[in-house]
């Protein structure tokens, strides 16, 4: 186990799990900029390192992640510009993380092992899949400090439907683990005491899958998303033909009809 600026402890198993743990206590693992920096490095290392195949996302103490630092906001604001350069480089990074999430070929899970608001519930919906312990709480509440979340908003609306993103915008009100999964903010929700279990069971059922495929799914999922139906199928067919030409599908299709484990190169 390894320590990144001390706030961020990298931990990576045999078995290709990657473990990147918060470790901001102080600042309730706030996303200052050497959080901020530190995840974007960790990452980015993770997407070309063949011997990681899932990146699981979790966090020390009862808050997953809350947010900016509002301590360094407020010390911004002295600057002659009143902090403008500052929040401008601060919500770009910030932005810049929560897209390389989506772009790094590696499979992300939240881990929510507490509360996780503002940019924090951000960089919860920003990830692939997340579980959240029965006790974990979620928020948006930017609104009430005069200052929206409208980066937060970007992926919240991503996966919560409309109303329901509109609502937690606009009252900035706090929702428990129950309600965050019927809005889909969550995939599910244990008990504390089995949260890094049940996630550890999901990251190694994705790991043995081929690495190769696994890549090629997550980014024709984001790309079809955002298209419109017909364009949708136009371009997942297309993935489809050079996936099926595949190495990977080859062996997948041939050990599925001889009744045998598939060997995959991951190379």
């Amino acid at each position: 186990m390894q320590e990144n600026s001390n706030i961020l402890i990298t931990d990576k198993s045999s078995d290709g799990i990657l473990r990147l743990i918060l470790n901001d206590l102080q600042h309730k693992n706030a996303l200052s900029e050497i959080m901020i920096n530190s995840l974007i490095e960790e990452i980015n290392l993770a997407s070309s390192d063949k011997s990681v195949k899932v990146i699981v996302l979790a966090a020390l103490g009862n808050v997953f992640c809350s947010g900016h630092d509002l301590k360094e906001i407020t010390s911004a604001r002295v600057n002659e510009d009143g902090g403008e350069k500052y929040f401008k480089e601060l919500f770009t990074s910030c932005s810049n993380l929560m897209q390389l999430i989506i772009n790094t070929p590696k499979p992300i899970i939240a881990e929510v092992n507490g509360v996780a608001t503002a940019a924090g519930c951000q960089l919860v919906a920003s990830c692939d899949l997340a579980i959240a312990s029965d006790d974990s709480k979620f928020a948006t509440p930017g609104v009430n400090l005069g200052l929206f979340c409208s980066t937060p908003m970007v992926a919240l609306s991503r996966n919560v439907s409309k109303k329901e993103a509109m609502k937690m915008l606009l009252t900035g009100e706090m929702i428990d683990a129950v309600e965050a999964k019927r809005v889909s903010l969550i995939n599910n929700h244990v008990p504390s005491e089995k949260l890094q279990d049940e996630v550890l069971s999901i990251a190694n059922k994705i790991s043995s899958k081929p690495l190769a495929t696994l890549k090629i799914g997550k980014e024709a999922f984001y790309k079809q998303y955002e298209m419109s139906l017909s364009d949708a199928y136009d371009f997942t067919a297309k993935v489809m033909t050079e996936n099926s030409l595949s190495d990977d599908a080859k062996e997948g299709i041939a050990s599925f009809l001889e009744k045998r484990e598939a060997v995959w190169k991951d190379d």
